[in-house]
């Protein structure tokens, strides 16, 4: 039963997400499991290989292997060819059946990068090297093109409509909270949702009370050395009045409701995206800029308003936490505006 409405969908979006599950999953056949010493040699050491990976790489990374190097298992049983190691001419084969399919060239790109990555990671020859995979991903990139779709910008004119859109409900708090945290801080989705009540402080300065958040880890911060987050303050207002909404006891700083408003432990990252949409919705914004709206569209938009303030580009990499100036630039010129 769905009992949280942030994430609540009746079918996963597309084959790609039906694909991202758990290794252990794919070894179910008519509900029954298979035994693992029946399976094949590539799930086995893939099983192996993502148990060793474990908290060397991004979960969304992990996942991301693990969905395409099962999806090419699948391919390559149906061709009863050895998935690991794989011979070059099957992953010509495989490139040329993506090409064919829905997926974009960035979708492509990253499949072959897992193909590339476990393969290495088991001490085989990497076949995505090979002159042949080469020609067909050039042959993929002249058919679909290498652009990939950048996220619409949630900027300042526009992050004002979805503001009205909020009430005074415990949900309407959690999304003004969120809302406003996202675009001060320029947090990527996965950093949103691993802020925790604890690392919130509130201080006091010449009578005004401001608030901080210290963010732990990041996706440039692999060390966790941690960076405090300052909140303007119409942010910090609308953290407070979320904070005193929280049960006793909550650990992360936001957290799923459900029709019942009733608080889960956590959010996914994949979430915030849907929030985003959702409160979208209610503001009236159009079904083409509700499309274009991503986990990362505040990011993006807070971005493109630090730039056209007159921000300078290392000022806007240190907000943003980039490390590379083109990453940037490809957001602030890129990015789609809404308003």
């Amino acid at each position: 039963m769905l009992i949280n409405q942030d994430f609540a969908q009746s079918e996963p979006k597309s084959p790609v997400k039906r694909r991202l599950e758990l290794v252990g999953n794919f070894n179910q056949v008519s509900g029954k499991e298979i035994a693992v010493s029946d399976l094949d040699r590539a799930t086995k050491l893939l099983q192996e290989t993502i148990i060793k990976i474990e908290g060397a790489y991004a979960p969304a990374t992990i996942r991301a292997y693990r969905a395409d190097f099962n999806d090419f298992i699948r391919f390559c049983d149906t061709r009863h060819a050895n998935a690991l190691p794989a011979e070059p001419n099957l992953v010509v084969q495989y490139i040329s059946q993506l090409t064919g399919s829905s997926r974009s060239s960035a979708s492509i790109r990253r499949a072959l990068c897992g193909l590339s990555a476990i393969h290495k990671l088991n001490r085989f020859d990497d076949p995505t090297k090979d002159p042949d995979v080469a020609l067909e991903m050039r042959r993929m990139h002249r058919k679909l093109g290498r652009s990939s779709s950048q996220a619409g910008s949630i900027n300042a004119n526009t992050l004002e409509k979805l503001l009205l859109a909020t009430d005074d409900s415990i949900r309407g708090i959690r999304d003004r909270t969120l809302l406003l945290v996202a675009y001060d801080t320029l947090c990527r989705r996965s950093e949103l949702v691993s802020l925790q009540v604890k690392d919130v402080k509130f201080n006091i300065k010449n009578g005004i009370e401001t608030s901080s958040i210290l963010l732990r880890k990041s996706k440039t911060d692999q060390d966790s050395t941690g960076k405090w987050l300052h909140l303007s303050q119409r942010a910090h207002l609308a953290l407070v009045e979320w904070v005193k909404e929280l049960p006793e006891g909550q650990e992360m700083l936001f957290c799923g409701l459900n029709r019942a408003l009733d608080f889960s432990a956590n959010i996914g990252a994949g979430q915030i995206n849907r929030i985003y949409k959702r409160i979208a919705r209610k503001a009236g914004l159009s079904e083409l800029e509700i499309k274009g709206i991503s986990g990362h569209s505040m990011r993006v938009g807070a971005a493109q308003d630090l730039l056209n303030s007159g921000a300078s580009m290392p000022i806007i990499m240190q907000r943003g936490r980039w490390s590379k100036t083109d990453t940037v630039m490809r957001y602030v010129e890129n990015g789609n505006p809404m308003a």
